[in-house]
């Protein structure tokens, strides 16, 4: 049964939207609740946070009642979420110029995966994205932009737990990607593309951790600097700026 999101639901909701349009509805189905969003429109300001286990926000292959889709289209948008439990997922695609995403996620073994204008509707130009994800077991990927159109994204990544996995894929011009990782058994695997130059940090402490990092722009400078203090794992890095090819 669908229904409007009531200060009843178990799921908590707010959200607010300036020259647009936007549909959304809360579904309970058991004990898990599932947000739904399909917005349109420019200078959109979504908060969506959720509290227990086995939720959802949905779309790209969200299950439960089939929702579809989580979809964000238009300039200058923010999204903040906050999902609070284990076994939760969020899944979305975003289609937006100057985005702001602020993600904040505590629990173990959910998953959370976003992609940002991958069909270059919007350029996804100034992209800032945060995100902090306390807990165990955990997936994060992030695809930002394709085909190189995106300048200046920032985006900032915190993880604190073990057996976490990080996937950041930035197709962008300028980037700046920065990952603080607390843990054992954790993985980063990282692929940042483009024509101008991109930065790249990852600080971490822990045992066992397993790092992919690829960094190619086309014939510019790229940065990039790994401080880990651990024992034990693996670590590949490879820079390429169209030049041999090269890898681990």
């Amino acid at each position: 049964m669908k229904k409007l999101i009531s200060i009843l639901d178990c799921t908590l909701f707010s959200v607010a939207v300036i020259a647009g349009s936007v549909f959304l509805f809360n579904e309970v189905r058991a004990d898990d609740n599932e947000i739904y969003v399909d917005q349109v429109g420019a200078t959109a300001n979504i908060d969506l946070e959720q509290l227990g286990s086995g939720n959802i926000i949905g779309g790209l292959l969200s299950t439960h009642g089939s929702m579809t889709p989580f979809d964000l289209d238009g300039t200058t948008m923010t999204l903040d979420v906050n999902q609070i439990g284990n076994n939760n997922k969020m899944l979305g695609d975003i289609n937006s110029d100057t985005f702001t995403g602020i993600f904040d996620f505590d629990g173990d073994t959910n998953s959370f995966t976003i992609q940002v204008d991958p069909t270059n509707t919007y350029s996804a130009d100034n992209a800032n994205v945060n995100v902090d994800v306390d807990g165990n077991t955990n997936t994060f990927t992030l695809d930002l932009a394709t085909n190189s159109l995106a300048s200046g994204a920032d985006i900032d990544t915190i993880v604190q737990g073990d057996s976490n996995t990080v996937n950041i894929d930035l197709d962008v011009d300028s980037a700046t990607n920065y990952i603080d990782l607390d843990g054992d058994s954790n993985t980063v695997n990282y692929d940042g593309d483009g024509y101008a130059s991109g930065y790249f940090k990852l600080e971490h402490d822990g045992n066992s951790r397993s790092f992919d990092v690829e960094q190619q722009t086309t014939l510019d400078n790229d940065w990039l600097r790994i401080v880990s203090d651990g024992n034990n794992g693996t670590v590949c890095v490879n820079q390429d700026d169209q030049g041999t090819a090269v890898g681990c």
